[in-house]
């Protein structure tokens, strides 16, 4: 009986060893962190037209009429999004004239030696009573949601940005260029409304494709 006892308590023993020395179960991995800065991130529509101020006789498809006001090396972009029946466009502008506004606007016609090449200011719904050598100024056609307005202010680098969203798209008819001009803002009272000076700079802009 002493022997049976003592085979006993051995094999206790070397049960309760085992079980003592098992491995801790290893715990259970972690899904990978999602990167940081990716959820909402929202592309940015590339520049339709992009070009470098310069005077007339050396301007691709940037004009400069005006380089005390609009320097020649001067950069100019202009990118649109049309969604629906709407249509937002911006203008960015780098290296005019530090703290100061500049009044802007699409034209109906492509930039040209002179800043009355680009024609005047498009409109979805063209006022009737104007005409050539007699520009929109009723406030009826001549505002920012007939007419596409980028009136911007630059910083102390003179860089600057400026948005427009107007209810339209285009169709058979679309803008060719974005003028900016020497007024710091567009009037918008009438007889002057969509008056803004004189035509400082022009980008040629292939809105319609």
């Amino acid at each position: 009986m002493g022997l049976v006892r003592l085979a006993v308590a051995v094999a206790a023993a070397v049960v309760a060893v085992g079980c003592a020395s098992s491995p801790a179960s290893a715990p259970a991995p972690t899904a990978p962190a999602e990167p940081a800065g990716t959820a909402g991130s929202v592309e940015t529509a590339s520049p339709l037209a992009e070009g470098v101020l310069a005077p007339p006789e050396r301007a691709q498809n940037a004009f400069t009429y005006n380089p005390a006001l609009a320097p020649e090396g001067a950069t100019v972009a202009v990118s649109a999004d049309a969604d629906g029946g709407t249509t937002a466009v911006e203008l960015e502008v780098d290296g005019l004239l530090p703290n100061r506004g500049y009044a802007a606007h699409a034209h109906a016609a492509a930039c040209g030696a002179t800043g009355d090449a680009a024609g005047p200011h498009f409109q979805n719904q063209v006022d009737p009573a104007a005409g050539p050598g007699k520009p929109s100024t009723d406030p009826a056609y001549a505002n920012p949601q007939n007419e596409i307005w980028l009136d911007l202010r630059t910083d102390g680098g003179g860089d600057g940005e400026a948005t427009a969203e107007v209810p339209f798209a285009f169709g058979d008819r679309a803008p060719a260029s974005v003028v900016i001009h020497e007024a710091e803002a567009t009037a918008t009272e009438p007889g002057r409304a969509g008056s803004a000076g004189s035509r400082l700079a022009c980008l040629t802009v292939p809105f319609a494709g």
